[in-house]
C-alpha cells in the first residue's frame, strides 16, 4: 500500500463554513438566475468555482506583505518580485499587471487586428474574448485524442502539430502570435508536454510567429512532465518551469492559480519594441510600471507564492488531492475526465446526463442540482460558456459539456472532499430525473458570467385513450 500523501501544511486560521437548507438554496438560485456566479458566497457550503484567487495564503506570505513599499514609483517590492520572475522565466521584461486577463487585454490590444488568428491547444474564456474582442480569431487546436475523456493519455493539452503547421502556411502575415496553455483549462486541466513545447516553439520560429503561454499554472504542469515523461523525473520542478519559459518569447500570467496569492499577474516579453508599447498602455490604463494595478503588498505576496508553488512536497499533496476526488466520483457513478488534472476535477455532463440536449445546457443543470442538494458551487464548462446560436437558431456546442470542480489552494481537507464526493453519488443516483435549463438573459461577452436561466418545466406523458 502507498504512504498516505498529506498535507505538508498546518492550518493556522480557519473560516466557517455555510450550512444551510435545501429550501433556502432554492430561493437563492432562484434569485440568482440559476446562475452560480450570482450567488452570495455565504450561501455556498463548499465553493469549487474557480482556483483562481481563492488560495489560502502562508503565514511566509502574510509577513512578506508587510514589508510591502507602497511608493508610486521605484518601490523596493517591485524589484523584489521583479527578481523572481525573472529568475523563473528568464524574459528581459515584466510588466504587473492586477490578475491575468489585464495582461491578455494589453498583448492582444497591441498585436492583434481585425481578421488576425491567434492559434493555441484551447483559449480560455477571457483569453478568447479578449482576442475576439480586438477583431481576432482563437482558433483551438488542441490534439484529437483531447475530445475523449475517457482516454488515459498523459498530456491530453497537448497542441496537433500538424494542424498548426497548417494553420502557420494558411494565415502567413496573419498570425500575430501563438499560444499554449499550460495546463489546459477549457480542455480539462490537462498538461502539455515538454516534448510538444519545443515542437510548437521550433515551427512558430520556422515561420517568424511569437510564441507565448498562457501560464498561471505553470508549476502543475511541470510537475506533471517530470512525473508522465520519459527522461524528466531526476529533473527538478523549477528546471522543467525554466525550460518550459526558456522555450517561450513571452508570457500572460494570473497570480491567482500558481502564484498563489489573491490578486496579481504579469505580462513577461523579452521583445524590447513591444514591452514599451505594452508599458505605455499600462500607465493609461493599470497604473505606473512598478506597481500595474497592484498594492506593493501583492508583489510581495506573489514573489513568495511563485516559489511556494514550486515547493515539490506541496504540488505532490495538491495533485494527488485532485486525483483523490476524481477517483472518488468515479466510484459513486460520476463520470470525469482523465486522467485527473492538476487543479480541478471536471465532471462529464453529457454522460451522466445523456438526456439533456447540448442546447438546454446539461452542465449548467448538473452544476445547479450539485448546488441545490449539497451547496457545491461549481463552473459550467460546455454550452454555456463556449456554445453559440447562430440567427437561423442553429446551435453549435463545444466538443465537450463539463462541469469544473476547481479546488482552492491549501484550503479544504481530505473529510471535505469526502462529503462532497457523497452529495455528488447522490446526484449520480437520480440523474435521470433531472431536466434542462432555458437561457432567458444572454449577454454578448463573457456570457456565462452573467447570463440568467430557468428550468425547463417536465411535460407529463399524454394520458392513454381509452
Amino acid at each position: 500500500m502507498s504512504p498516505t500523501v498529506f498535507e505538508p501544511f498546518k492550518v493556522k486560521v480557519v473560516e466557517p463554513l455555510a450550512l444551510t437548507e435545501r429550501p433556502q438554496r432554492e430561493r437563492w438560485l432562484a434569485d440568482a438566475g440559476w446562475n452560480l456566479f450570482g450567488l452570495h458566497a455565504d450561501t455556498v457550503t463548499f465553493d469549487l468555482l474557480t482556483d483562481s484567487g481563492t488560495t489560502a495564503m502562508s503565514s511566509g506570505q502574510w509577513s512578506a506583505m508587510m514589508r510591502g513599499d507602497e511608493s508610486y514609483a521605484g518601490s523596493r517590492s517591485f524589484f523584489r518580485f521583479e527578481s523572481v520572475v525573472k529568475e523563473l522565466t528568464g524574459f528581459r521584461h515584466v510588466i504587473p499587471t492586477h490578475q491575468g486577463r489585464a495582461a491578455e487585454r494589453i498583448l492582444f490590444a497591441l498585436t492583434v487586428l481585425e481578421g488576425d488568428v491567434v492559434p493555441s491547444n484551447n483559449h480560455f474564456d477571457t483569453t478568447r474574448a479578449n482576442i475576439e474582442h480586438d477583431g481576432g480569431k482563437a482558433l483551438d487546436l488542441v490534439a484529437d485524442v483531447a475530445h475523449d475523456p475517457r482516454a488515459e493519455h498523459p498530456f491530453k493539452g497537448d497542441i496537433d502539430l500538424e494542424k498548426l503547421r497548417a494553420c502557420l502556411e494558411a494565415h502567413r502575415g496573419r498570425v500575430p502570435l501563438a499560444m499554449m496553455t499550460v495546463t489546459n483549462n477549457a480542455g480539462g486541466g490537462q498538461p502539455v508536454s515538454l516534448e510538444n513545447l519545443r515542437c510548437v516553439s521550433a515551427l512558430c520560429k520556422e515561420y517568424e510567429v511569437p510564441f507565448l503561454l498562457d501560464a498561471c499554472r505553470f508549476a502543475e504542469n511541470a510537475w506533471f512532465i517530470k512525473q508522465r515523461e520519459p527522461g524528466q523525473k531526476r529533473r527538478s520542478v523549477k528546471e522543467i518551469a525554466q525550460e518550459m519559459f526558456l522555450l517561450a518569447d513571452g508570457c500572460t500570467f494570473s497570480g491567482k492559480k500558481d502564484g498563489m496569492v489573491n490578486m496579481g499577474g504579469f505580462l513577461a516579453l523579452d521583445d524590447d519594441a513591444l514591452a514599451e508599447r505594452a508599458r505605455n498602455l499600462l500607465i493609461l490604463t493599470e497604473g505606473f510600471p512598478t506597481y500595474g494595478g497592484c498594492a506593493a503588498r501583492d508583489l510581495e505576496a506573489l514573489a513568495v507564492g511563485i516559489t511556494e508553488a514550486l515547493d515539490e512536497r506541496y504540488l505532490e499533496y495538491r495533485t494527488a488531492s485532485v486525483r483523490y476526488l476524481a477517483d472518488g466520483l468515479e466510484a459513486v457513478g460520476v463520470p470525469t475526465m482523465r486522467p485527473p488534472g492538476g487543479h480541478a476535477v471536471y465532471v462529464d455532463a453529457q454522460a451522466l446526463l445523456p438526456h439533456v440536449p447540448a442546447r438546454e445546457f446539461p452542465g449548467q443543470a448538473l452544476a445547479c442540482e450539485l448546488y441545490l442538494h449539497g451547496g457545491i458551487r461549481s463552473c459550467e464548462i460546455g454550452s454555456v460558456m463556449f456554445g453559440r446560436e447562430a440567427p437561423d437558431g442553429t446551435f453549435t456546442g463545444p466538443d465537450l459539456e463539463l462541469v469544473r470542480l476547481a479546488l482552492p489552494r491549501r484550503v479544504y481537507t481530505q473529510s471535505h472532499v469526502d462529503r462532497m464526493i457523497e452529495l455528488a453519488g447522490e446526484v449520480a443516483d437520480r440523474a435521470d430525473s433531472l431536466r434542462g435549463l432555458r437561457m432567458t438573459h444572454d449577454p454578448k461577452v463573457l456570457r456565462h458570467f452573467t447570463a440568467r436561466f430557468e428550468p425547463l418545466e417536465v411535460v407529463a406523458p399524454t394520458p392513454a385513450l381509452v
